[in-house]
């Protein structure tokens, strides 16, 4: 039975999962063979299909471009509509974002640097609290760097963190946006609480970005939406206090995807702009050592949402268990190579720690993806 005959003998509750594979270095030596991965530096020759009935993953298969048009309108009919818009996604041109000053355009990666104003954060916790200038100095030390974003937060979200009073968050973060609302970079304020994202929109703010995605606070979605501001939504297994707590995961892959799509979908529906959605799989919150591997394994999968991809692997845990433990502050070689697999998978923003670092790993791929689309032999 040939792959389309399979297909055909689905269900009505069968549901389809595209991935783009095949990446080619230069795409012109093969015209019409391959597409541009999200207007991207990132070329794919095939289509990984995924099909999941009653929640298990029980068919797949791989479709070469030139046979794709051919293959999804054989489709039975949910499947070809489905197809057909996971395929425009994966191919669409995402616009420029316009963050005050800043303009980020998705046809190359952006490092997002990280800069906790916290006494707790898992990796530099009390760096920098209760002293602005500093904080402002670390940030604009990120921005000549090469970072396109500053993350501030005044809130650990580790693993056992307690909560922050929001008026105990403003106060932390607030005198660092404002020193760095013009440095060059898009500021971006990493919060759950919408009278946090006030007070830092009125400090200078660019982009929201909400571990909850915009549901741990009732306030929050028209915050953002009245701000008019970029928003990240991150998948996380709680919107509650612990954003870690979660009842485990049937296919973590699809089950992030889908809990993305019907989120972003919600947002859409209550009035923001789909092209102000930015979406992070959100590694390491109540995920296994497991779990974060299949994510890392699969984000390509992920643009067939049809928004902008942040991955955030920086030190997190999981380095420390492929890496004999490794403590911390010892994770920067594994913090590279999640990064660089990162964009070589087409993702346009990595959240890290160590920004000059990853800059120079951003700028050899670079070097090497310009070296293979100009390639005369």
């Amino acid at each position: 039975m040939g792959q389309l005959e399979e297909l055909e003998a689905c269900g009505a509750g069968a549901r389809l999962y595209l991935k783009p594979v095949g990446l080619v270095d230069s795409p012109h030596w093969h015209e019409e063979k391959n597409q541009r991965l999200n207007n991207s530096l990132t070329w794919f020759s095939q289509i990984e299909y995924l099909i999941v009935e009653a929640g298990r993953a029980n068919r797949r298969g791989l479709v070469n471009i030139t046979q794709w048009p051919e293959w999804s309108h054989a489709l039975p009919e949910p499947l070809a509509i489905r197809a057909a818009t996971l395929f425009a996604n994966l191919t669409r041109k995402h616009d420029a974002l316009h963050c005050g000053e800043r303009t980020l355009r998705f046809d190359q990666p952006h490092v997002m640097g990280i800069l906790n104003i916290t006494p707790d954060s898992f990796s530099d916790g009390g760096k920098h609290q209760n002293d602005p200038e500093k904080a402002a100095e670390a940030g604009l030390a990120m921005t000549v760097a090469g970072a396109s974003i500053l993350d501030i937060g005044g809130e650990s979200t580790r693993p056992g963190a307690d909560p922050v009073w929001e008026g105990d968050e403003i106060k932390r973060v607030v005198p660092v946006i404002e020193r760095l609302a013009h440095c060059g970079a898009a500021i971006s304020i990493d919060t759950r609480k919408a009278a946090v994202m006030e007070a830092a929109i009125a400090a200078g703010a660019h982009l929201i970005n909400d571990v909850s995605a915009l549901l741990h606070d009732k306030r929050s979605l028209e915050v953002a939406g009245v701000s008019g501001l970029p928003v990240v939504l991150m998948h996380a297994p709680s919107s509650g206090k612990d954003p870690h707590k979660g009842d485990g995961y049937g296919n973590i892959v699809t089950d992030t995807l889908d809990w993305l799509e019907q989120r972003v979908a919600e947002v859409v529906a209550a009035g923001f702009e789909r092209d102000k959605i930015i979406i992070d799989p959100g590694l390491g919150f109540g995920k296994s050592l497991t779990d974060n591997l299949a994510l890392m394994n699969n984000i390509a999968m992920f643009h067939a949402l049809g928004q902008p991809l942040l991955i955030g692997a920086s030190r997190k845990r999981m380095i420390g268990a492929l890496s004999k433990e490794a403590p911390v502050d010892q994770r920067l070689g594994g913090s590279i190579a999640f990064a660089h697999h990162a964009v070589q998978q087409g993702a346009q923003i990595v959240r890290v720690h160590d920004v000059p670092e990853t800059m120079q790993a951003l700028q050899i791929w670079r070097g090497m993806r310009d070296a293979g689309v100009t390639a005369s032999v």
